[in-house]
């Protein structure tokens, strides 16, 4: 934003003291306030294009429940599209509820203290001078999708109860923390704060590798871990049995909406635009940097998808495209930390790394006979964690300045010559998060799986949850009503039906 106008009375009265037969004074006032009147003009415009630049990148990753809908929906089989595509809705509308209750104040309720935010309960005393709606709305959308990882982890076998449940306290409590910790400016590891950085630095996760993929990722790992893997997915002697996906193209679908929200997550996370960071009318401002930040998130998700691709065709002898759509994600995922402060070429970097991280911990989790229909845990979980480690190696001494700008000593990547101090706060932050999620969400599962709340029957599990919980089956099936009929699940009549 350019410097404000301003306009001296005195000054002009000066000037203006020699004009004869002028009144100077009464002119002086009169081009002063003109000057007032359009510095305020810019100042509103300026605000006024910094909360639409907000509101867009909302609703860009709002938009990505879109996505992650119809990826869960592709990866899983027929007989639980409904259930999986239902919890996507709920996840956005329960967590709605509970963020704009509790989340936000939780989150972001300045003043507080370094551990939980105090203030706008139910948005009371909203918008303030720190805040607006918009910022809200855009916040809310990332809750949710920490949410959304989680479903996909524990989808096909859990009871829709549960869903509601571990849905409200991940978006009311548990995320919230853990985002007022590192973006809130009054959390211990926030790079916002005034004072009493983390190591000198505080934690950069930019968009959130560590406080929403990661927080997302281990909350699904206890729930999917508790609950055990799916029938059929192992056989008698501990083998792993693919249960794949029924739709490869709601897969490629949903991976393109992620894709095209993931511009909103990333550059969106800048929350306005109209910064400078040089002089006053150069070509070189915010919006470079949002650009920037647009181009390094393009360019690991293109290194991981074609890593995914040439990697697991060395492995399984296939060009698979849910395996290369997840590793396009995986590489998304990595790169959300530090997708602000790194150059273009560690980007590359960044997603090709993130590809193995995901291929290894895919087996990995066959190795230890863990079940994960969208491979969500290792996804956001390893990708994330590789992403935040990533960050600490390749951020740059100028490009840190110019985000968290008020400490030029501020460390920066290890590898960019910026020393350790900004990685030994990145893996604290890791500790922290798996710590945190493990004992409040590792909880709410163990709990759920006591009260018998947690798993389906393993009748409901072989017949699929569409028909036995949400009415119907999804497509049209020739079968559906002998099915219904066989176990008394409600389906009446002579013919095949549809339910959408």
């Amino acid at each position: 934003m350019a410097a404000a106008l301003t306009c001296s009375i005195t000054d002009l009265n000066s000037l203006l003291h020699s004009v004869n037969g002028s009144n100077p004074n009464a002119a002086a006032k009169y081009i002063c306030q003109r000057f007032d009147d359009i510095s305020n003009k810019f100042s509103d415009t300026t605000y006024a294009l910094d909360n639409t630049y907000l509101l867009f990148s909302a609703y860009l990753v709002f938009a990505m429940q879109l996505g992650f809908a119809m990826l869960c929906a592709g990866s899983v089989r027929a007989k639980n599209t409904m259930n999986i595509m239902l919890t996507n809705v709920l996840d956005a509308a329960t967590g709605g509820i509970f963020y704009y209750l509790f989340g936000f104040a939780f989150a972001f309720g300045t003043p507080s203290n370094v551990f939980i935010g105090k203030h706008f309960f139910g948005l009371d005393k909203f918008p303030s001078i720190s805040f607006d709606y918009g910022y809200f709305l855009y916040q809310w959308a990332f809750a949710i999708a920490a949410a959304g990882i989680t479903s996909g982890s524990i989808a096909e076998r859990t009871q829709f109860v549960s869903y509601l449940i571990y849905s409200s306290f991940l978006t009311g409590l548990v995320y919230p923390i853990v985002s007022h910790w590192f973006w809130s400016p009054d959390g211990w590891g926030s790079p916002a704060r005034s004072e009493n950085l983390l190591f000198g630095t505080g934690v950069i996760d930019f968009a959130g590798s560590g406080v929403v993929h990661l927080v997302g990722a281990v909350a699904g790992f206890w729930g999917a871990f508790i609950e055990g893997p799916r029938m059929g997915r192992f056989d008698h002697e501990g083998r792993p049995v693919p249960l794949r996906g029924h739709s490869g193209t709601l897969v490629v679908l949903g991976t393109f909406l992620l894709w095209f929200g993931w511009y909103g997550f990333n550059p969106g996370s800048f929350l306005n635009i109209s910064k400078i960071y040089g002089k006053s009318g150069d070509y070189y401002g915010q919006w470079s940097a949002i650009g920037r930040t647009a181009v390094t998130t393009t360019l690991a998700g293109c290194s991981a998808a074609l890593t995914t691709l040439f990697g697991k065709r060395l492995q399984t002898g296939h060009w698979n495209v849910t395996d290369v759509c997840n590793g396009l994600l995986g590489g998304f995922a990595a790169i959300t930390a530090g997708c602000s402060v790194v150059e273009p070429w560690a980007a590359i970097i960044c997603g090709f790394v993130a590809a193995w991280v995901l291929i290894g911990a895919n087996m990995l989790s066959e190795r230890f006979k863990y079940d994960d229909p969208l491979e969500a845990a290792q996804l956001h979980g390893g990708c994330g964690t590789w992403g935040i480690i990533f960050t600490a190696l390749f951020a740059t001494k100028q490009y840190v300045n110019e985000v968290y700008p008020g400490f030029p000593d501020r460390p920066y990547g290890l590898f960019m010559g910026g020393g350790g101090k900004l990685l030994a706060a990145h893996l604290i932050q890791i500790l922290v998060i798996i710590v945190w999620v493990s004992v409040t969400m590792g909880t709410v599962f163990f709990l759920l799986h006591k009260l018998n709340l947690l798993r389906i029957s393993n009748e409901e599990e072989m017949n699929g949850l569409d028909l036995t919980s949400h009415g119907g089956l999804a497509y049209v099936y020739n079968d559906e009503i002998e099915l219904a009929k066989k176990y008394a699940f409600g389906a009446t009549g002579t013919n095949s039906s549809a339910v959408a």
